[in-house]
């Protein structure tokens, strides 16, 4: 399933870019719902680009259909990405602690300036799952809950950039 998610930020475009590169940003993401809190497993910066690899866990609530097929306490990944600071540009992929002959999700965002005070960031990518009769259930439930999280996100990428 191929997804589009478009936000506006207040915030500067640099700011807001380097914020999604910070570790104090994965940790406030700890205090949403559905997520336990980050793991920043590594933090490179080479030039321009910032590399991350971030361990996420999914502890929010799965219908009865999808538990049949997936352990909830096995809903773990490393989200790795690379952040290009001076193109304000971000290509990742999740990497599954369990289940990857079943999973499979990359994409990239932007982010773009609205005037001098505020960025849009335009998300997009696909999620594929392999699962027999409910893959399409579970794919159209992951991108839900996606575009809940990166709502979720616009509040703390604000406050770190206010903090600046």
């Amino acid at each position: 399933m191929r997804f589009e998610i478009e936000q506006v930020i207040t915030g500067p475009v640099d700011a807001v870019a380097r914020v999604y590169t910070e570790p104090r940003f994965y940790e406030l993401l700890g205090e949403l719902p559905k997520l336990g809190r980050p793991e920043v497993i590594e933090r490179r910066e080479v030039g321009s680009v910032v590399h991350l690899s971030v361990r996420f866990r999914f502890t929010g609530n799965l219908s009865p259909a999808v538990t049949r097929v997936v352990d909830p306490a096995k809903l773990s990944w490393v989200e790795e990405s690379a952040h290009d600071l001076e193109h304000h540009t971000v290509t990742f992929h999740m990497r599954p602690d369990n289940y990857a002959d079943r999973l499979r999700f990359e994409g990239s965002y932007r982010f773009e300036p609205v005037g001098d005070r505020q960025t849009r960031r335009v998300a997009e990518g696909e999620v594929v799952v392999r699962v027999p009769i409910v893959g399409r259930a579970v794919e159209g439930a992951i991108v839900s809950g996606l575009r809940e999280h990166l709502a979720a996100e616009v509040e703390v990428v604000e406050q770190l950039v206010a903090e600046l």
